[in-house]
């Protein structure tokens, strides 16, 4: 299985000029936790709504000025939709994350791969246990 079997596709991203208000938005009405955050045709970053929380909110910063710029996360990990999923997983395992980014051969940015689309389209349960394992440890 590949990643392009399992990611969720279509994803979006927003630019880093964007407040988190909109980036709360945009989670809220797809109900998702995670926003790749794009400039001049590039992924420079992503935003999930734990960064909004903890380097935003808890800061008492203000969503509706504060911008993604200033919460994101720098660089992006990805992996492409030609890579098996079992890769994909390990590199998930090995950074500790819960999600990656996919992109086609052309570095283009397709679908978003999570821990929760492993799990709910690999029908391997064993690959899914330890997954969230490795990634669940401090």
């Amino acid at each position: 299985m590949k990643a392009k079997d399992v990611m969720s596709k279509k994803p979006e991203f927003l630019p880093p000029t964007a407040t988190l208000k909109e980036a709360a938005r945009q989670m809220n009405t797809h109900d998702y936790g995670f926003i790749p955050v794009g400039e001049n045709d590039r992924l420079i970053g992503a935003v999930t709504d734990r960064d909004i929380v903890i380097r935003a909110v808890a800061e008492g910063k203000d969503p509706a000025k504060t911008t993604l710029r200033d919460v994101m996360s720098k660089g992006i990990h990805f992996c492409f939709e030609s890579d098996d999923i079992e890769k994909v997983a390990q590199q998930m395992e090995q950074l500790q994350i819960r999600r990656l980014v996919v992109l086609n051969k052309d570095k283009r940015l397709t679908g978003i791969i999570s821990l929760g689309d492993i799990a709910t389209k690999c029908h391997n349960p064993s690959l899914s246990a330890e997954l969230t394992d490795a990634v669940s440890q401090e």
